[in-house]
């Protein structure tokens, strides 16, 4: 379950930092500091994620 987490990590996570790094430059944060830290939320968000979703489809329930 471990590597299908990290796998599942990767698109989560690349999905998730974009998500927020877009939503921070809409917002009207364009200096660099608020998109690398919305970024960094954003992949830190998808952790959990990423676990649940890697649970459920090993599950297979």
């Amino acid at each position: 379950m471990l590597r299908l987490g990290f796998i599942l990590y990767l698109f989560i996570g690349t999905t998730f930092a974009g998500s927020a790094m877009i939503a921070a430059l809409v917002a009207g944060y364009d200096t660099t500091m608020p998109v690398i830290y919305s970024s960094i939320a954003g992949f830190v968000a998808a952790i959990p994620v990423a676990w649940l979703v890697a649970r459920e489809l090993y599950s297979g329930d």
